[in-house]
């Protein structure tokens, strides 16, 4: 089995060309973030679709929210399935910007119920945990109070720039709050925590950034997706994880509402998120795979490295909950940024 940290070497041949093209009857397009994730989507689940199905599948990205609502009010739509985040997912399924996904196709039965509702199914899931350069520092945090301890660990830290689910999370759970006693998120005490750490907090865009601040130590420690740590492992970073307390959120498939390929759009899914193929998309990305029987097809070397097997500590971000509240607390996240 591949590895994630292998992905633009055994993919640089094969890397998606992202383009805004009108597809045909006979092409669907598919829509995602782009870079070493959409290689691996491309690799694991759109090549081998179009083989199996005769479908030419067009890659577009990366995925924009409000082209995606604008499409979908304006009956132009030519995104066909598109990947994004869970929280989304809930949120543009309420709105009436989603296709009902076609479970007569799609075998939900193996799937992370975690991540399945009447318009998406998990993309793949991943935990935001706590990484270190070692080799920068005397010390490693191990808990997410750790990470928030300039005294005992001085210096910089990175988290996630963008309002989702993962650092307010992290905030609360640094301040004591109990796992199972996070929702409804207290605001107040979270902004108020993360005042403590705000001057040495440097922001990460995206997952090359997080690994670029961890490897030069600019920022030596921090809150990271766990396949870019993994990756940088393997690249000879001194990296320690600690998945104490790890954080998982998920992507999603969805399908916008007025798609002119909904049957093929369905077949993609059924086909992206069955076993095999979600098994190949987790060796290739160190995320864990939605379908439940995806592990056993996978090296056991491979498999016990990724979220589904971290599970003691294992912190659940509550998705229907973001959904529910992701506008006003974007707005307060973003107002507390700029000061």
């Amino acid at each position: 089995m591949k590895r994630a940290f292998l992905l633009s070497a055994l993919l640089a041949a094969a890397a998606p060309i992202v383009v805004a093209l009108p597809a045909s009857a006979a092409d669907m397009v598919f829509t995602s973030w782009g870079g070493t994730t959409q290689d691996a989507q491309k690799a694991a689940w759109a090549d081998p679709f179009a083989a199996k199905a005769g479908v030419n599948v067009l890659m577009d990205g990366p995925t924009d929210y409000g082209k995606l609502k604008a499409m979908v009010e304006a009956k132009g739509v030519t995104w066909d399935v598109v990947d994004v985040e869970g929280d989304y997912a809930v949120q543009a399924g309420q709105q009436g910007l989603l296709e009902p996904l076609d479970f007569g196709v799609i075998d939900k039965t193996k799937l992370d119920p975690r991540f399945v509702t009447d318009h998406s199914v998990g993309s793949f899931y991943y935990s935001f945990v706590i990484g270190c350069n070692s080799g920068a520092v005397a010390a490693c945090p191990k808990t997410w109070a750790d990470l928030f301890d300039t005294a005992k660990f001085p210096g910089k830290r990175t988290f996630y720039k963008w309002s989702a689910p993962g650092v307010i999370e992290a905030a609360l759970l640094a301040d004591g709050v109990p796992a199972d006693k996070l929702y409804p998120l207290d605001l107040d005490r979270a902004f108020k925590k993360l005042d403590t750490i705000k001057s040495d907090i440097i922001w990460w865009s995206g997952g090359a950034q997080s690994q670029q601040l961890l490897a030069s130590a600019e920022a030596p420690y921090g809150s990271f997706w766990n396949g870019r740590l993994t990756a940088l492992a393997h690249d000879g970073v001194p990296v320690e994880t600690s998945w104490d307390g790890n954080i998982t959120a998920a992507d999603a498939l969805v399908v916008p509402k007025g798609t002119k390929n909904k049957e093929n759009a369905m077949k993609f899914i059924a086909f992206a998120t069955s076993p095999e193929a979600q098994a190949q998309m987790a060796a290739l990305t160190g995320y864990a795979p939605t379908n439940t029987g995806s592990p056993a097809l996978m090296d056991p070397a491979v498999a016990k490295t990724l979220p589904d097997q971290q599970k003691a500590s294992q912190v659940n971000a509550d998705m229907t909950y973001w959904a529910q509240h992701r506008d006003e607390i974007g707005t307060r996240w973003y107002a507390w940024q700029a000061q």
